[in-house]
């Protein structure tokens, strides 16, 4: 139906905040559709404009995070519930991912897995569908985080992954594979209003310089990491020199490893 194709055109008209208008308002009809993006696209002439649709709009246009709105994001191979009060996963940490597949390249990879801050628990459970025979634990402070990563892990890997309430601390025990994305940007940092008025401030922000968690991680991180293990900790773009400082004042060799984009974003630690 024309209609369709017309109301897509109007709502990604409205969303020039955005990076990405046009997929912004696909994503919002085929969650009012209750279909994929996928199946929208292949059948958009024969859709109607259901009435949610509109609703759905008015947020997005008030720059709430797509996400949040249809309670899903995609991430390396899986489909994660997400909701306010945990940190929206960004394509930019799937760097983690890509740095541990190479680390492990030729062996039959890490048999256990530490996420610490694991928000919705993207980066266990994506390495956990990467590596099949792995067990993992995801570890965070924040309640609500806690409850998304129960409900992602039970769905996504059944028996596998275990979530608890923690710090920075970990378990007690070391793990093949590390994972960490902390809060990194700087309290009087500009954000965008969809993130900063809508994500959680704790997964964000990192005292006046961004670097108050990589401080407090440094000095734990080496009892985590099993014999042969491997770090891989997210960094934002100008905090290389900085953050990596902070780990190899510990004794730990930093190696680093740029996103799609070619900004430095993941610290490749080692005993």
């Amino acid at each position: 139906m024309a209609e369709a194709r017309a109301a897509l055109n109007a709502a990604a008209a409205r969303f020039g905040f955005s990076e990405t208008p046009r997929l912004d308002a696909e994503l919002l009809l085929a969650h009012a559709l209750g279909i994929t993006r996928e199946r929208l696209l292949l059948t958009l002439g024969d859709q109607p404009v259901p009435p949610g649709f509109a609703d759905l709009v008015e947020r997005r246009a008030a720059h709430e995070p797509i996400a949040y709105i249809t309670g899903t994001r995609a991430f390396w191979t899986i489909d994660l519930a997400v909701a306010p009060g945990v940190l929206i996963p960004r394509p930019d940490s799937e760097t983690l991912i890509e740095a541990a597949v190479d680390f492990f390249a030729g062996t039959s990879g890490p048999g256990t897995i530490l996420d610490l801050g694991t928000g919705s628990g993207a980066l266990l459970l994506a390495a956990l569908d990467q590596w099949p025979a792995a067990t993992g634990v995801g570890i965070d402070a924040s309640p609500a985080a806690l409850d998304i990563a129960a409900a992602n892990a039970a769905r996504i890997a059944p028996g596998r992954a275990t979530i608890l309430a923690g710090d920075w601390h970990g378990t007690g025990q070391q793990f093949d594979l590390v994972l960490c994305n902390p809060p990194y940007i700087a309290r009087d940092a500009a954000l965008p209003v969809e993130v900063a008025g809508h994500e959680p401030a704790s997964a964000l922000y990192a005292g006046a310089d961004g670097l108050t968690d990589y401080a407090r991680i440094a000095p734990l991180l080496r009892r985590q990491i099993a014999p042969g293990g491997v770090a891989c900790v997210e960094i934002g773009a100008d905090q290389r020199h900085s953050a990596g400082a902070l780990f190899t004042a510990e004794g730990l060799h930093v190696t680093f490893r740029q996103d799609l984009a070619g900004r430095d974003r993941c610290l490749v630690i080692t005993p």
